[in-house]
């Protein structure tokens, strides 16, 4: 007798390819290394995406049994804050093998909806990390450095040769979350 149980396909197929696999029991999942954790708690600032003056907070926590942290991201246009976006991003550790530096798996989904969500792998790296989402025949990689009370996060796109141009940067400043947040 077979028995189906809605999403359960589904959700099991997203969770391996997501995770690359499935850990076995008794297994501590690989989480998400230092640099990614530094993120943690609420971030103020401001930046320009292609040029154009923006404000941005962030609301960074662990998930998942603590093995993921969730970004949040929402931002608005300076000279128009009807001009709102906001993103969604998972970051996690993956398994390396050893004297490799710490692998990182992302996930992005913002506010253009499914069509714009990108899987992203990348490695922590000097001061921080990076994580690098396809999009086309292009990458759009973000780099993460937090240094005390302060976050940078860039944002390049690289082309198939590797010539890179600034998408958006944002300087942040920890700031105290808002209430249940």
């Amino acid at each position: 007798m077979r028995v189906s149980v809605p999403g359960v396909a589904l959700s099991w197929a997203l969770s391996s390819a997501f995770l690359g696999g499935v850990a076995v029991a008794g297994e501590a999942p690989v989480g998400p290394p230092g640099e990614v954790r530094a993120l943690a708690g609420c971030w103020s600032g401001e930046g320009a995406v292609m040029g154009k003056p923006v404000t941005i907070a962030l609301a960074v926590e662990p998930v998942a049994g603590d093995a993921m942290m969730l970004v949040e991201a929402d931002s608005r246009a300076k000279a128009d804050p009807a001009d709102a976006y906001a993103a969604h991003l998972l970051f996690g550790g993956r398994t390396t093998k050893a004297g490799e530096p710490a692998a990182i798996v992302g996930l992005w989904a913002d506010s253009f909806g499914g069509d714009g969500a990108s899987m992203g792998t990348g490695a922590v790296a000097a001061g921080g990390f990076e994580v690098a989402y396809p999009y086309g025949a292009s990458s759009f990689v973000n780099r993460w450095t937090v240094k005390g009370g302060k976050l940078s996060w860039s944002i390049v796109v690289r082309d198939a040769v590797g010539k890179e141009q600034t998408f958006a940067s944002y300087e942040l400043a920890k700031a105290a979350c808002a209430k249940g947040g």
